[in-house]
């Protein structure tokens, strides 16, 4: 027994040896990942850049190399919403919102749950140029590569009283116009049609100058509207997906346009809307226009700025939108016709978006 009892003691001796030795041997090297990275070091290249053009060529392309002893992976917050995460510290990023704007990055390089950071500003240009257009100059219906009809059944949405329908008495393009007709006709379940086309899933952007030549309809009642809605509100429904209301008026408050901001908890009578007057809106066209980044959405009539809506991550206007053109009739804003309408046309020039 006594033999025994001392076997099993020196094992143990043994193994407590053996076990202090090898948590030891490196005792004065901390294991690499309890290292936090040091010496971070960032370097933006802007494209073209020169004494004559500090901010660059126009195409917004800025190189960035990213380095620091003992990081495994980089994370970098771009200043225009957007975050880049890379192992590799050199990449290439184009910004696209036109101007010379200037982005405050925040850069960390990481190992494990150590971190270090650092901070820079930048100033890119970025020359306005036209990435999507419909001049409206082929006769018939919409271009079918850029437009979808949307067919509803009157109460669709808002309580609206019109059935939309894809029949050229709707909805035609003509003398190099787009035209929506409202009728005041029976048909199918309501006693008024008129048109709607969308972009969704032909054309979608983020960030941009919408640009929009146009003339509006004559009565009470109306409810013409040119403005876009976030891709995903297949999945996130809405108002969670954003709106953006760039041309919207109604007939009962002619001349008076309205550009609106509905997102999640500030949807329906958003606080987010600027008004303006529009002279002769139904008898001249005019220019709409929307100037949206990742910092603000300013919105002018004829050149003149109106509304601007400040802009930032917690609101969903920093992703793809789409774009819709529409001619409702009553609903909730419109509210009731007037008995003696019998049909009005909402005109589009065209539209042109810019990056």
């Amino acid at each position: 027994m006594k033999k025994y009892l001392s076997r099993i003691n020196f094992i143990i001796v043994l193994n407590c040896f053996l076990f202090i030795s090898c948590s030891g041997s490196n005792s004065d090297e901390p294991e690499a990942e309890n290292i936090t990275p040091a010496n971070l070091k960032v370097t933006a290249e802007i494209a073209g850049a020169s004494a004559q053009n500090p901010n660059g060529d126009g195409t917004g392309v800025v190189n960035f190399t990213v380095s620091a002893a003992n990081a495994t992976s980089y994370k970098i917050t771009l200043g225009n919403g957007e975050t880049k995460e890379v192992t590799n510290g050199s990449f290439s990023y184009t910004y696209t919102a036109s101007g010379a704007n200037t982005y405050v990055l925040y850069v960390s390089a990481y190992n494990a749950g150590k971190f270090v950071s650092t901070s820079l500003s930048i100033t890119v240009l970025v020359e306005s140029k036209l990435i999507w257009a419909d001049e409206f100059n082929t006769d018939g219906a919409p271009d079918p590569t850029k437009w979808n009809f949307q067919i509803w059944n009157p109460g669709y949405v808002n309580n609206e009283l019109q059935s939309y329908t894809n029949r050229p008495e709707n909805i035609i393009v003509e003398g190099g116009v787009l035209k929506i007709k409202a009728i005041r006709e029976k048909y199918g379940n309501g006693d008024f049609t008129s048109g709607r086309i969308e972009s969704n899933g032909k054309f979608d952007f983020t960030y941009g100058k919408i640009v929009i030549r146009a003339k509006v309809p004559t009565g009470v009642g109306t409810w013409p509207a040119v403005w876009m809605l976030g891709s995903n509100i297949g999945t996130v429904g809405w108002p969670k997906c954003g709106e953006i209301d760039i041309l919207e008026s109604v007939g009962k408050n002619i001349d008076q346009n309205h550009s609106s901001l509905h997102s999640e908890g500030r949807s329906g009578a958003t606080p987010d809307t600027g008004i303006i007057k529009v002279p002769n809106s139904n008898t001249e066209f005019h220019i709409y226009k929307a100037d949206w980044t990742a910092t603000y959405i300013k919105f002018y009539v004829d050149d003149k700025l109106y509304y601007t809506f400040i802009n930032s991550d917690k609101f969903p206007f920093n992703k793809n939108f789409y774009l819709i053109v529409n001619f409702a009739m009553g609903g909730v804003w419109g509210g009731p016709v007037d008995p003696n309408f019998t049909s009005s046309t909402f005109e589009v020039d065209y539209i042109r978006v810019y990056n």
